[in-house]
């Protein structure tokens, strides 16, 4: 099994502490949809379902415009069908 493209040693994962750590969801729908990038960009489909799953969560909660898009690819995935 390979590794998740994020891990203790990276940037993104420690700006998504932080944000976590302040709450601070406009930064997480942000980081979460980053993180979805690194991992479609490394074919771990699964983990950019994770990541997508979490900012769209996110940017439902706060009503962010990005919502829309995030779900679109969700369901480009197979995903809440």
């Amino acid at each position: 099994m390979r590794r998740l493209p994020l891990n203790e040693e990276t940037d993104l994962h420690a700006q998504l502490l932080a944000a976590h750590a302040v709450q601070n969801r406009a930064n997480l729908v942000r980081l979460y949809g980053q993180a979805a990038d690194v991992a479609e960009q490394a074919n771990q489909i699964e983990a950019a379902c994770f990541y997508l799953t979490y900012a769209y969560v996110f940017a439902l909660e706060i009503g962010d415009e990005q919502a829309a898009k995030l779900h679109k690819r969700l369901l480009g995935y197979g995903r809440e069908e």
